[in-house]
């Protein structure tokens, strides 16, 4: 019996969903050559660890990246999670310019909070998507070497002063997807909380990676404080520096802008704060010809002035509903590479 039209074709508003569909992989395709083999520094963090639905979707793009040829490394965070233990045992947080404050009794609970729980946590969370994880602090193997940041009042907030990135090269090449948990471990073996941002910039730039993708709750770098009208697409190291300078960014942004310069002066071509709370966030900032958030990059058009004047704006409906180039300006396009 022959086969009917309808049995062996798609109806056309589905057929033209699945051309949409080819469309995506053609636009990826040039990025999944150029990026094969490279090795991306992720830092998880913020609601992007908290939500059930963006959990899995930060899981399903790493194990992809993995199954498509790159090589993902995980650093993640945990604040408010460490914040949360501190106030069930009595104790108030403080910040100094992002960073926490952290006598013993921190420390102690801070490394309870990432090593024995949020890494096994992330590592679960990959290996249930389909991946290899190994969970990692950076005391395994002194991955992470560090010594105490000053001013002396943080107290066991450390500096990252060596990577083990043979120890990460040789997971990555076996299969695996390493996690690892921002805890240093200093020369008299004694345990340094490591801001996430920072461990991340640092492991970026021992290596180097290709990229460091950090995970935000902002769409990225705002040229005024709080305006999302004002999100910056691209920046040179030397106007990030400015940025930083000029006061106008503060608090948890500060040491992601330092960790993504810390990264590019270590010889990562791109460094890039995307907005976490955005579904698929890595694969829309790695495979798309416009990208998502703020990029910073030795090679990134200058702009005369300082800070650049070109921004990206979203349609109305945010960038989620944004669709199509037309929401954004000329000076996304020169962002991929």
């Amino acid at each position: 019996m022959a086969l009917t039209p309808e049995l062996h074709r798609a109806p056309r508003p589905q057929l033209a969903q699945l051309v949409r569909k080819a469309e995506v992989l053609v636009e990826a395709l040039p990025y999944l050559r150029r990026f094969q083999g490279s090795t991306v520094v992720i830092k998880y963090g913020g609601h992007a660890m908290l939500s059930e639905e963006l959990r899995r979707s930060v899981a399903q793009d790493v194990v992809l990246l993995k199954f498509v040829g790159l090589n993902p490394i995980v650093v993640h965070g945990g604040g408010p999670e460490i914040t949360a233990l501190m106030r069930r045992v009595g104790k108030e947080a403080r910040f100094v310019r992002g960073l926490r404050q952290t006598d013993a009794e921190t420390m102690e609970l801070a490394q309870m909070v990432l090593v024995g729980k949020i890494n096994k946590d992330v590592v679960s969370l990959l290996n249930q998507a389909g991946g290899q994880a190994v969970g990692l602090s950076g005391i395994d193997g002194c991955l992470l070497r560090a010594r105490r940041r000053q001013p002396p009042e943080l107290g066991f907030v450390g500096d990252v002063t060596g990577v083990r990135t043979d120890l990460l090269r040789s997971l990555c090449q076996s299969g695996f997807i390493p996690v690892v948990a921002p805890v240093g471990v200093g020369e008299a073996g004694e345990s340094y909380n490591i801001n996430a941002d920072a461990a991340a910039g640092a492991v970026a730039a021992a290596l180097p990676a290709q990229k460091l993708i950090v995970l935000t709750d902002v769409e990225g770098i705002y040229a005024q404080p709080g305006d999302p009208q004002s999100l910056l697409a691209t920046l040179t190291p030397r106007q990030a520096t400015e940025l930083l300078a000029s006061g106008a960014v503060e608090g948890g942004m500060v040491p992601k802008i330092e960790a993504c310069l810390t990264a590019v002066a270590g010889g990562v071509p791109r460094a890039h704060i995307v907005d976490g709370r955005m579904m698929h966030a890595l694969l829309l900032e790695i495979f798309t010809d416009q990208g998502i958030g703020t990029m910073i990059a030795a090679d990134a058009e200058p702009q005369a002035g300082g800070v650049p004047d070109q921004v990206h704006r979203a349609a109305a409906g945010g960038l989620a509903g944004a669709g199509g180039a037309s929401a954004w300006t000329p000076a996304a396009e020169v962002r991929r590479g």
